[in-house]
């Protein structure tokens, strides 16, 4: 049943912790709209990397304005849309995960993106996740969520992830790679100038590294209905 009293439930961690699929499959069960904000950051990587400018934007990060221009990043169900082009499968490869942390510490990427993501939660009802959610999107959130996992877990659903996705068609990293990336990604997101990486104070910190993805959606479901009832 749909509850009349909507409201913002924001997920945020560090990489590979769960949020995505964990907030994905909550909207669904609360008939929600689910805003992948990650998403968005990679859109905004995969442009500077198609666009052959993430060396320039290296050197000169004012640079990046000239991505942002016009930039069109929109849901349709689960799928994003870049420039009106479907990009689901292209950001999640791993050069996209490699430098999108560099593109996102960037203030001009930010604030144009927080414009885009407080529109779409401002009808309420939506399920968003991110690294900042809770503390900048949305810190009057009714409902902020704070997933974490211990690195070597979060390298081998990275790794399942990359596997599925790539049917064995390419090389793929070993998961001491993908756990030193996962915590190069961490130190820089949280060390990062511009809105970094932080539980807030009122956020629910759940470890899901020993949680399957039915346990964790269900405990972040279960205080979701309780939140809206006590709305």
């Amino acid at each position: 049943m749909i509850s009349t009293n909507r409201i913002i439930i924001a997920i945020d961690g560090p990489a590979a912790s769960g949020k995505s699929t964990t907030a994905r499959r909550v909207a669904r069960q609360l008939g929600y709209t689910y805003i992948d904000t990650g998403a968005m950051y990679r859109s905004v990587a995969l442009k500077a990397i198609e666009g052959g400018l993430l060396e320039s934007i290296r050197r000169d990060p004012g640079q990046v304005a000239s991505i942002l221009e016009g930039i069109s990043i929109r849901f349709e169900g689960e799928r994003i849309l870049l420039d009106g082009r479907d990009v689901s499968r292209e950001i999640r490869d791993n050069r996209v995960s490699r430098e999108v942390s560099f593109l996102s510490s960037l203030k001009p990427v930010r604030d144009c993106l927080l414009v885009m993501q407080q529109a779409l939660g401002r009808g309420r009802g939506v399920v968003m996740d991110g690294r900042d959610i809770g503390t900048v999107v949305f810190p009057d959130a009714e409902l902020k969520i704070f997933l974490v996992a211990d690195a070597r877990e979060r390298a081998r659903r990275r790794l399942l992830e990359l596997q599925a996705k790539s049917e064995g068609k390419t090389a793929l990293p070993d998961i001491e790679t993908l756990e030193r990336e996962i915590l190069e990604r961490d130190r820089a997101d949280a060390e990062r100038e511009h809105a970094p990486l932080r539980k807030h104070p009122d956020a629910v910190e759940i470890d899901t590294s020993k949680l399957d993805i039915d346990q964790q959606v269900e405990m972040v479901y279960r205080l979701a209905r309780k939140t809206e009832a006590a709305g």
